[in-house]
């Protein structure tokens, strides 16, 4: 498959109802409203490491606030 392909089918595999990832529904729908032409050259790589970070199955430790939302420091 070459990269047109490849890009073509990355493309239409988005446009496609949303994953169960909430970073990839997310894309899909902020996608819809900002065009090719205003996103940066780190956009696509923002969005997958994103997508990434969710699907990984390593257990993230951090500090609750009190809030209770974890991995958030006010003090920084």
């Amino acid at each position: 498959m070459t990269d047109d392909q490849q890009s073509i089918r990355a493309i239409l595999d988005r446009l496609r109802a949303p994953a169960g990832n909430p970073v990839a529904r997310a894309r899909w729908l902020v996608e819809r409203q900002v065009p090719e032409a205003r996103r940066g050259p780190g956009w696509d790589r923002h969005w997958r490491e994103l997508e990434a970070y969710l699907d990984s199955p390593v257990s993230w430790s951090g500090n609750r606030d009190a809030d209770g939302i974890e991995g958030w420091d006010d003090d920084v």
